[in-house]
């Protein structure tokens, strides 16, 4: 008999470097069982060093339980990147970059208790490089996936929250869960649209929240006050997890509740 209680899913947001994967790691364990996780997608096209992705930040992050890693504009930093990026379908590239990039945008994965979910990567164009139309080919994705399966989640990378809140409404009734990313400041508007899509505008970050999105405050204060290029240098301190916890019909798909969290 088909399982039909609702799904729990958990989105932690973009990972910053060690101290974000060192907080993960303090954290994720204790998540996952006080929610009875059923899926776990993290953003992590931050994860080596604050600039993009390694294998060993991929596998590191999959064994603390992460089924699913999204990213963005970032995950090109690192060269070896590619290769991973062709031979891990749990590691995902947004899907309107030009299609001669390695990797997939989507992906339908077995929950732990055995149902599919699809995971669906875009990336915004505003203030942002002018790849593909996300709405178009996002609407075109998720269409696709329906097929497989009714619960569709959405990583939404990108800098305009007009852009973000409009795809969010584009995807009403078609997603179950529209999750913003890339901004690294977790928003206060979470909430579940009339056709059933759990949204936020941004996640937030998991990282050292004592600096200026993930970087060390001094050297964005020499970007700023001089307006030249400064080596990028992690912050360290005050390190917080942020996430979101979707509660989801398994039938329908339609999401039931959304929870911001921010540990600790």
């Amino acid at each position: 008999m088909k399982d039909t209680r609702p799904l729990n899913l958990l989105f932690i947001a973009d990972i910053v470097g060690k101290p974000g994967r060192d907080i993960t790691s303090r954290f994720l364990d204790s998540l996952l069982r006080k929610y009875n996780v059923d899926f776990c997608i993290a953003n992590g096209e931050n994860a080596h060093e604050g600039r993009g992705i390694t294998s060993r930040e991929f596998f590191e992050l999959r064994q603390m339980g992460i089924d699913v890693i999204t990213s963005g504009n970032h995950v090109w930093d690192q060269k070896e990147v590619h290769k991973l990026m062709a031979e891990q379908p749990a590691l995902l590239r947004p899907l309107n970059y030009p299609p001669d990039n390695p990797g997939y945008g989507s992906g339908v994965f077995p929950t732990r208790r055995g149902e599919k979910i699809g995971v669906l990567n875009l990336q915004g164009r505003t203030f942002m490089y002018p790849i593909e139309d996300p709405f178009r080919m996002g609407k075109k994705e998720i269409e696709r996936m329906r097929q497989h399966t009714p619960v569709i989640v959405v990583d939404f990378h990108a800098e305009a929250t007009a852009e973000k809140l409009a795809l969010t409404w584009h995807l009403d009734g078609l997603a179950s869960a529209v999750i913003g990313t890339h901004t690294h400041v977790q928003t206060a508007d979470e909430r579940i649209l009339p056709g059933g899509t759990a949204a936020i505008t941004d996640v937030g970050m998991t990282g050292p929240a004592d600096s200026v999105i993930g970087l060390a405050s001094r050297v964005a204060l020499k970007r700023f006050l001089l307006g030249t290029p400064q080596r990028y240098e992690m912050a360290t301190e005050n390190l917080r997890l942020n996430a979101v916890l979707v509660t989801i019909d398994s039938l329908s798909g339609k999401a039931q509740a959304i929870q911001r969290i921010s540990l600790p």
